[in-house]
């Protein structure tokens, strides 16, 4: 099984300076819930796109606001249409959500660690995503399907808390008509109208199909949904070593000097936010860590 790089992965920085950031622009913007929107932007030079793997962030600058971590959740195949989906819960990323079409903003990155979709090849791929979770993992779903035959099973596992919150429904329902991909939805809380499954997303690994000895599961959501998932998947007979965490917690500069998202000994923006979960195990079960 491939090794989570301990340092950053991908195309460095454009600049030796890890504060430089590229002009970008707001490109188009859409909502995707009550309080999450995803946006495309392109560059404002119209320079070459920056290269990115599936489970890497960049650093969103909003000027005279302030600057947050996101995830990138487009497809890695068409880096030109940077794409990031956002919850608005502060200053920075409700900044975000009021630019317009064709106002600037500042990049910098990819930075963190990869999904270890290489390693992962010849066996099935367990996707389990809680809430926004399935935005980090979407570009390790459309690289996995645009490398179909690479690997046995694939099934994407997602739980959100209300029928209101599921990200991506055109692509959902699309994936849920494939033939080669299980798609399993579930809901904390159901409302009037919704007729899937009831329950936190752990409680979908019984019903899915896979071989458990051959399979690689990658996990991003809330630390207590990673915790208990990780928990039935390890029951269901997947080995520690093949199951991978994403940690986005609290991460301010995407370099480790700021020292918000340290993890123990490690720090999430430095070290991960991708992880094997034997590297994590202990510390996600210690409180205030």
């Amino acid at each position: 099984m491939e090794t989570i790089p301990e340092k950053p992965f991908g195309q460095e920085p454009m600049s030796t300076d890890p504060r430089h950031f590229r002009a970008y622009r707001m490109k188009r913007r859409w909502q995707e819930t009550h309080d999450t929107f995803t946006i495309e932007l392109a560059a404002m030079d119209g320079s070459e796109p920056v290269n990115f793997a599936p489970g890497q962030f960049n650093m969103l600058y909003v000027f005279g606001q302030g600057e947050v971590p996101i995830s990138i959740s487009g497809d890695p195949r068409q880096p030109s249409a940077l794409t990031h989906t956002v919850r608005a819960v502060g200053s920075a990323t409700k900044s975000l959500r009021r630019l317009k079409a064709g106002e600037g903003l500042g990049v910098r990155g990819p930075y963190g660690s990869p999904w270890p979709l290489e390693g992962a090849r010849g066996n099935d791929v367990v996707v389990v995503a809680g809430g926004i979770g399935l935005a980090p993992l979407r570009p390790a779903l459309y690289e996995l399907l645009h490398r179909r035959a690479d690997y046995g099973q694939i099934v994407l596992l997602y739980g959100t808390r209300s029928p209101t919150d599921i990200l991506y429904r055109k692509e959902l329902a699309r994936w849920r008509a494939r033939f080669d991909l299980e798609t399993l939805i579930t809901v904390d809380r159901a409302t009037d109208g919704w007729h899937g499954h009831v329950g936190v997303v752990s409680t979908l690994i019984s019903k899915a199909s896979f071989t458990p000895a051959n399979t690689t599961a990658l996990i991003c959501g809330p630390e207590i949904m990673i915790r208990f998932t990780a928990l039935a998947l390890e029951k269901r007979g997947v080995t520690p070593e093949n199951i991978y965490v994403s940690l986005e917690r609290n991460m301010k500069c995407a370099v480790g000097f700021c020292g918000h998202c340290q993890f123990g000994p490690l720090f999430v923006c430095r070290d991960g936010p991708v992880f094997s979960y034997p590297r994590v195990k202990g510390l996600l079960a210690v409180r205030e860590v």
